[in-house]
């Protein structure tokens, strides 16, 4: 069963949630981004190292435990380290930060506009190693490229086949099928996206309940229904590549939605700066999402 003070925190919290969980082939862009670049490290061992220190960085900065975030999601391997001396998912939760949990593996290649999530097969494992840490939900992610019906409705379908699984080990998914925000049939896709979301949604059962992380909509406001859906604890929006100005420009617009934003929370971060110089700059861009995020 969900821990029932996260619980609160997640469904009542005023912030956003910040998404840290960068894995695999999006590791060396985001050590980039931090100005880290690709022969600062040999093999995947040291590159996750480095993610790690930027992301404990992160954690451990005064500015992110100033109440304004109120979720954290992880990569597998940063939740299995520590932070600040103690368990990441202990240290998140002392500051008041919600832990969750990355558990996809990827996409598959597209077919119907859409890009399935590949097969999960240690997902059972994960979610009870997830429990053991103090974790609180999970999050997986997939990917929808045209307004293609059955393309949509399968990639929905799959995303809450996974959720009812992780349901079952007491931890709360957050379903993402992610609009791509570069798709010409951007419009389109959140429209036939809404209609089937809400029928998974009213299928769930008395004691199911579920997260959703979704890109902001083209029509201000179109998945209100979603956030006042009895079945939805909280909608929160993913950045999808938009700056972080731009971002929150676009989530202001959307009543009861909040963020979690990866790119959008770190794109002015460096490893050059020093402590007070990079939480400044971290805390300036957590003013600005959590502004965005209560609008």
């Amino acid at each position: 069963m969900a821990n029932s003070e996260m619980m609160s925190k997640i469904e009542n919290g005023q912030g956003f949630i910040a998404a840290l969980d960068q894995s695999g082939g999006s590791t060396p862009k985001a050590l980039a981004g931090y100005g880290i670049g690709s022969d600062s490290f040999s093999n995947d061992e040291e590159m996750f190292a480095l993610i790690h220190k930027m992301r404990s960085r992160i954690i451990t900065s005064p500015s992110f435990g100033n109440g304004k975030v109120i979720g954290a999601i992880l990569f597998e391997k940063t939740m299995n380290g520590d932070a600040g001396g103690k368990p990441v998912p202990e240290a998140l939760w002392d500051r008041g930060v919600v832990p969750f949990l990355k558990v996809d593996k990827g996409l598959e290649d597209e077919a119907d506009g859409v890009q399935l999530m590949k097969p999960i097969p240690d997902l059972a494992d994960q979610c009870k190693h997830a429990v053991a840490k103090g974790v609180f939900g999970t999050k997986m992610r997939s990917v929808i490229n045209k307004a293609n019906a059955k393309g949509i409705a399968a990639i929905v379908a799959q995303q809450f086949d996974f959720g009812k699984q992780i349901l079952g080990h007491g931890l709360v998914p957050i379903i993402e099928p992610e609009v791509n925000i570069k798709s010409d049939e951007r419009a389109a896709c959140d429209t036939i996206l809404l209609g089937e979301l809400t029928k998974q949604l009213d299928a769930l059962g008395d004691d199911q309940r579920v997260m959703l992380k979704l890109s902001i909509p083209v029509e201000p406001n179109l998945y209100r229904p979603l956030i006042d859906h009895p079945k939805v604890i909280r909608l929160v929006a993913l950045s999808g590549g938009y700056s972080t100005e731009e971002a929150c420009a676009e989530l202001s617009k959307n009543e009861g939605m909040i963020a979690s934003f990866s790119r959008g929370l770190l794109q002015d971060l460096r490893v050059s700066q020093n402590d007070e110089e990079f939480d400044a700059v971290l805390g300036g861009a957590i003013d600005q999402i959590y502004r965005a995020s209560i609008t």
